[in-house]
């Protein structure tokens, strides 16, 4: 991961950049911002031009050996701590992040924009809950103290430091507070707020700004080969996040089968066959939990797609031609009265399947509510 790899951020690039070569490198970064805004990939990039032995004026060089080291992730100076599912009950010894270290640089290495489910999903453990255990500070005041293997920077980043535990939080500021000489910690937060208060004091924070439409099209069209009139309807429904633009990629491969489910839903609610209605969500629950997401998601950007269709802008819609198609005859019943009270249904239904809370529950519960949603 190199600067010209991050998405946008030209600004915090720039700043990082002006910061190293003035020899004004902060001891403590925490970068904040909304989920998608390149926080993890701008740390990786920043880390590579501050370990990198011939900078160049805007990146580092590639062909160094410690860019080189970089490239596999495997550079002896770059350390990451990141949450961790315990899985090593009968011995009573805590999963550590060294033990997680292949699965976590695969994930990095297949692309640096993703959440705390997709890490879940990496380490197999969908279900439970992730921690930063406090023996990791131990593992990282340890990794600290040792000397530079090139004789440059050590960099420690932090992913999600929010989900330390608390006597872990407590010796991470003791580190904070008398670093060790050369030494970045960097401290990639989507909830800043939950950090305590004395280590958000302690660092330079620097607020990621949400990415601009065109430039998440321009990026999609570039990078992955996406059309162009695909590329601008993902940049549009991406509300500044790029990984929500990648998980909208994945959603157009299940586009179809959503679209049809949506449809399904629709009319069984209307002519109120309860019995259909459970069939279906008995169908729905037995998909994975992040087919479920993408599903509620796509579920959203069409409910949204049908209430603008009703302002006959077409420069409002994003929507291929089956969709439109359906819109023409849909598109009415979703308006003022009832548009806020379904997304909020839909909204409640990701957030209790991302709390593993009973899919046929969950998706039964949603189309009922679709019932008297529709008539309004």
């Amino acid at each position: 991961m190199f600067f010209k790899d991050v998405v946008g951020q030209e600004q915090v690039k720039e700043r990082l950049i002006k910061e190293a070569k003035e020899g004004r490198v902060a001891h403590a970064l925490l970068f904040t911002g909304p989920e998608g805004s390149g926080k993890l990939a701008m740390s990786i990039a920043y880390a590579r031009y501050l370990c990198c032995q011939h900078p160049g004026e805007n990146d580092a060089c590639g062909q160094c050996p410690s860019c080189k080291m970089f490239n596999q992730l495997g550079h002896p100076d770059l350390h990451f701590v990141f949450p961790v599912v315990n899985k090593s009950k009968t011995s009573g010894k805590k999963t550590s992040c060294d033990d997680l270290l292949p699965e976590w640089r695969q994930l990095l290495t297949e692309t640096p924009y993703f959440n705390l489910n997709h890490w879940l999903s990496a380490m197999g453990a969908e279900n439970q809950q992730a921690t930063i255990y406090t023996q990791e500070s131990e593992s990282i005041q340890h990794k600290l103290m040792l000397m530079s293997s090139q004789g440059g920077y050590k960099v420690m980043i932090v992913w999600l430091p929010e989900k330390m535990q608390e006597e872990c939080s407590n010796k991470i500021l003791k580190l904070l507070e008398e670093p060790p000489s050369k030494t970045v910690f960097i401290l990639v937060s989507e909830q800043p707020e939950q950090l305590l208060q004395t280590i958000r004091s302690r660092t330079q924070q620097i607020e990621f700004k949400r990415l601009d439409a065109n430039l998440i099209a321009a990026q999609l069209q570039q990078n992955l080969g996406i059309k162009e009139s695909d590329a601008k309807r993902i940049g549009h429904i991406a509300n500044g996040s790029y990984l929500r633009a990648l998980e909208a990629i994945h959603i157009n491969q299940d586009q179809a089968l959503f679209f049809d489910m949506f449809v399904m839903l629709m009319r069984f609610a209307y002519a109120r066959k309860v019995r259909e209605m459970k069939q279906w969500s008995e169908q729905v629950a037995s998909w994975g939990r992040e087919r479920q997401k993408n599903f509620l998601t796509y579920c959203q950007q069409l409910v949204r797609e049908n209430f603008i269709y009703n302002f006959h802008d077409e420069r409002l819609n994003y929507m291929n031609e089956t969709e439109s198609q359906f819109s023409t005859k849909f598109a009415r019943f979703i308006n003022e009265r009832n548009v806020m009270g379904i997304m909020d249904e839909l909204t409640e239904a990701q957030r209790h399947i991302e709390q593993n809370v009973n899919a046929k529950m969950v998706f039964f519960d949603f189309a009922l509510k679709m019932i008297v949603l529709l008539i309004q």
